[in-house]
């Protein structure tokens, strides 16, 4: 009989990592919440000691002490959640819908995720869905996606057929999307980790002020000693790089041609927001850094207006400050 029993020892130790003390979390819960996480994921094979250890320790500690805790109903959790979140999952809202439609989702997701309904006098959060696989900044933005996929269904079913003569009986030949897209941007993403990786750590730190924090060129070379066209040769320069190692490995460590490398930069493209390059950088907030890669790496011929605006938006943000 396979067991998904922790080792006691290992568990208070990532009970320590994840910081769960912060929210009160009981070592048995977190136990617990770690074993579910591993019985859903390992599930096809049964798993040796070794093999439970290292799933566990690859998981996002932390946000799945959170979750587990906001689960709980600890108001301490939750606040926390609140505070640091929902900003994001409003960023995210208007992305999916820039009219602000999505961000009624946003809000009425809260509902389900602080566990309004009950069942057998137990919360039912739909936190308990988090496994900690991905970070929970990004668990979210899936779960709202599918909200507001779920929605546009439901809306269209209700929505009358067209009559036979009228236009919108005519299916339209444009919209299709190539089945591969979804693995190139895929391929893409994991290219594109991997060459943030490599960068100096001088260059991520420049990158991440830049990008997450919204520093200008100014700001960021007070900060770390340089003058301000120093630190956008070096903004510069790192975007070059990170270009040029995707181009060599899609080349010679995936063996693609010329045409397919295109593919996969028009399907950057395409959805630039796929591009999550908020986890490489360490924050939630790089979603301007990967719609910005996305052009970068591709052909968008919409690329240097976009980056001349951002940069006069930058430098007029700066003047009125001065």
């Amino acid at each position: 009989m396979v067991t998904w029993r922790l080792d006691q020892a290992l568990v208070e130790r990532l009970h320590r990592q994840a910081q769960a003390e912060r929210w009160a979390l009981p070592v048995e819960t977190f136990a617990a919440t770690l074993e579910s996480s591993a019985r859903r994921a390992l599930a096809a094979e049964p798993p040796d000691a070794q093999q439970l250890e290292r799933y566990v320790t690859s998981l996002h500690l932390v946000d799945l002490a959170l979750a587990s805790a906001c689960a709980l109903g600890s108001e301490p959790a939750w606040e926390h959640f609140i505070r640091e979140y929902r900003p994001g999952l409003y960023r995210a809202a208007d992305v999916i819908d820039p009219s602000g439609g999505a961000r009624d989702l946003a809000d009425s997701l809260y509902g389900e995720l602080f566990g309004l309904g009950e069942r057998d006098g137990e919360r039912q959060s739909h936190l308990r869905y988090f496994h900690g696989r991905s970070s929970l900044a990004t668990w979210l933005r899936a779960v709202l996606s599918q909200r507001h996929v779920d929605r546009v269904r439901s809306v269209r079913r209700l929505d009358p057929l067209p009559a036979d003569e009228a236009p919108g009986a005519i299916p339209s030949a444009g919209g299709t999307v190539d089945p591969r897209w979804a693995g190139y941007v895929s391929l893409i993403q994991r290219t594109v980790a991997a060459a943030v990786s490599a960068l100096t750590p001088r260059d991520r730190l420049r990158l991440r002020c830049y990008y997450a924090q919204d520093l200008t060129l100014a700001q960021i070379g007070r900060t770390l000693g340089e003058s301000e066209a120093t630190s956008s040769r070096h903004v510069a320069r790192a975007r070059r790089e990170i270009r040029a190692y995707v181009e060599r490995e899609l080349a010679e460590g995936q063996r693609m041609s010329e045409a397919e490398i295109s593919e996969c930069f028009a399907a950057v493209v395409a959805d630039p927001g796929s591009l999550d390059v908020a986890e490489m950088l360490g924050s939630e907030l790089g979603s301007e850094l990967g719609s910005e890669l996305g052009s970068e790496l591709g052909s968008d011929p919409r690329r240097k207006e976009v980056r001349q605006d951002r940069s006069r938006g930058k430098e007029t943000s700066r003047a009125g400050r001065e």
